[in-house]
């Protein structure tokens, strides 16, 4: 009978855990419209990447402006890396133009990566690049050029609709009013 209890008792925990975590979904062009978001509405927004993206670039001999990621070495080169991971937030950081979207994952207002809908992934908010190829595609971040796999062009932004949803109502009831 203990043996029953605890495995009710702990199937009842996993299911209140669950309900608190944040339930993430992909932010889409109809999404953005449905609510018709203003820049400062959407300043207010918790957006998530993902899936992991891997911002690399070759440094040059005798360049030392290292941003904030790890430098490698292959074949004999140096090679800057940023990672953004998965899961990792953004903040809307401004709209160069409709339907295009700077997000930083970090905390200067240089370093963002701009996302749009692309009609190939249901109109997700998938990261852009500019002269993709079959395997990379060329970012800018940081005011530098950087390379990222194509696999990247996949990478989307995340919101909490539960959070995004919730609707604050100011409530009051009118006591009437009498004739003199």
């Amino acid at each position: 009978m203990k043996t029953l209890n605890l495995l009710v008792l702990s199937t009842l925990s996993l299911v209140l855990l669950g309900s608190c975590s944040t339930r993430l979904t992909y932010f889409t062009q109809d999404l953005y419209e449905r609510y018709n978001w203003s820049e400062n509405d959407l300043k207010k927004i918790q957006f998530y990447v993902s899936q992991d993206i891997v911002l690399k670039r070759e440094l040059k001999g005798g360049s030392s402006d290292i941003v904030s990621g790890t430098i490698k070495i292959e074949d004999g080169r140096q090679i800057e890396e940023v990672i953004i991971r998965k899961g990792t937030p953004g903040a809307f950081i401004f709209s160069p133009k409709s339907e295009r979207f700077a997000i930083g994952f970090e905390d200067s207002n240089e370093r963002y990566l701009m996302f749009g809908p692309s009609p190939k992934f249901s109109d997700r908010y998938v990261m852009l690049a500019s002269d993709w190829n079959r395997r990379t595609g060329e970012v800018t971040y940081d005011n530098k050029k950087w390379r990222v796999s194509s696999d990247d062009a996949f990478a989307a932004l995340l919101v909490d609709l539960r959070k995004i949803s919730k609707v604050d109502v100011n409530s009051r009831v009118a006591k009437g009013r009498k004739v003199d």
